[in-house]
């Protein structure tokens, strides 16, 4: 199962995500009932580059979306496919290509997840926001109003948020208006 919304946006990565797709097997790595097409530390990776976002199980591959639609992929062991309007800036060691997605024109750019020609937090910071800027770029893409980045339900002006707290004066307010508490 996958959760990732089957919107136009994301008909060709899914459709190749489909493809290599395999149920669990009972002697594979399994990811959400598929086998797993990532290594285990590129999928630590991408949940630590995007800590408060999250990722959704498609196919046997993380995938960061914003509003339903595919941000980032991380697939094999060195490979961060980002949906961006344009390639990523240097320094950024870009990886090998992922076709028919990264081929000109489709909006994807393969970057390495590991980037060891920079220093360690050099690296996090800069690929932390490369893939912030692949989430704002992916939830422009949406016309759906109607859901935040993370695809959750937005509430329309002038609803209410929840129910109101009613504010009671308790026994320390009353004795600082000069009322005396209960004596014990």
């Amino acid at each position: 199962m996958t959760l990732l919304p089957d919107l136009p946006q994301n008909t060709a990565l899914l459709d190749l995500l489909r493809r290599q797709g395999v149920p669990r097997e009972s002697r594979a790595y399994a990811y959400e009932g598929w086998e797993l097409h990532t290594h285990p530390d590129l999928v630590e990776r991408l949940g630590d580059l995007a800590p408060q976002w999250p990722v959704l199980a498609t196919f046997g591959v993380p995938v960061l979306a914003a509003k339903g639609i595919a941000a980032v992929v991380a697939l094999g062991t060195r490979m961060l496919l980002v949906r961006l309007p344009e390639a990523p800036a240097e320094p950024l060691e870009p990886a090998g290509p992922c076709p028919p997605l990264t081929d000109p024109g489709q909006g994807w750019y393969s970057v390495c997840p590991w980037q060891s020609e920079l220093p360690s937090t050099e690296s996090q910071r800069l690929l932390s926001l490369l893939v912030q800027h692949a989430l704002s770029y992916a939830a422009s893409l949406s016309e759906d109003d109607s859901i935040d980045w993370q695809g959750r339900p937005v509430q329309a002006s002038g609803q209410a948020q929840g129910k109101a707290k009613v504010s009671r004066p308790g026994r320390d307010k009353g004795r600082r208006q000069g009322r005396r508490g209960r004596r014990r």
